[in-house]
């Protein structure tokens, strides 16, 4: 199981990811000798037992495959990597999830880049996540607005909050906005210091906040599909910067 953008990713012991056919049933496989070629079933021992949402199809004699939520489980021979998403481009393929994360907020869009597709704002702009572990022996996270700010305001602004708002504004919720999901919330936000702020505070930013982190876009993102602030900061922002937040998850891994 791997933990993804857009849900918990069902794997094989190697970690790599598995897919059903939109043809097959519970019962029946409607991949054929030549499709396996391509399409490895995910096989079961002759011990292995149904389950809950776990059943058995026996494809010949004596050859038992895993069948999840009604239906047969594959390995996508061309996959190059582990958690990978690419088999799902296939037509009739789909990466098979154990549980999917909720939707964002309806006036977020998506949009094809050249890390493949990222959340949007309304205006087809991308859409970032702040990500943060301090240096401490514990490397404590620093990216919730109750932490301390000062590691996010050297990173975006050189200490400077004003700068940090040119360069990366928050997402702003419209006032009609509603949280829908406890993924996706709406905060109220100091500018001045990027803590958390008192409902209706003076000043106060009502912004979206993905995990209750504040989420961005970038000021030098002009048109629908930039991506050009993604990987900002250290070791391509995986310790203090900013990402795009990427609705495939190995495709931002691969183009990192």
């Amino acid at each position: 199981m791997k933990t993804t953008s857009v849900g918990r990713l069902l794997t094989n012991d190697k970690h790599f990811s598995v897919y059903a056919y939109d043809k097959d049933t519970s019962t029946k496989s409607a991949c054929d000798e030549e499709c396996t070629k391509t399409w490895k079933p995910l096989l079961a021992s002759r011990l292995a037992q149904p389950r809950g949402e776990w059943s058995l199809l026996e494809r010949s004699p004596g050859v038992i495959q895993w069948v999840f939520r009604g239906k047969p489980l594959y390995v996508y021979v061309m996959d190059p990597g582990q958690w990978s998403f690419e088999g799902s481009d296939n037509p009739g393929w789909s990466n098979v999830f154990a549980q999917r994360a909720p939707p964002p907020p309806a006036d977020f869009t998506s949009q094809d880049t050249r890390i493949g597709s990222v959340l949007a704002d309304h205006r087809g702009l991308t859409i970032y996540r702040y990500i943060c572990g301090d240096d401490s022996l514990d490397q404590l996270s620093c990216d919730h607005p109750d932490n301390p700010q000062a590691y996010r305001l050297a990173m975006c602004g050189a200490g400077d909050a004003a700068r940090c708002l040119k360069n990366w504004p928050y997402v702003i919720a419209p006032a009609t906005a509603k949280s829908t999901s406890r993924s996706w919330s709406i905060i109220e936000i100091d500018p001045k210091t990027g803590h958390r702020a008192a409902a209706g505070a003076v000043g106060a930013l009502r912004v979206w906040a993905y995990l209750d982190s504040p989420v961005y876009t970038y000021g030098a993102d002009s048109h629908p599909g930039d991506i050009n602030g993604t990987s900002t900061g250290e070791w391509r922002g995986q310790r203090n910067g900013l990402k795009a937040f990427s609705l495939r998850d190995d495709m931002f891994r691969s183009n990192m």
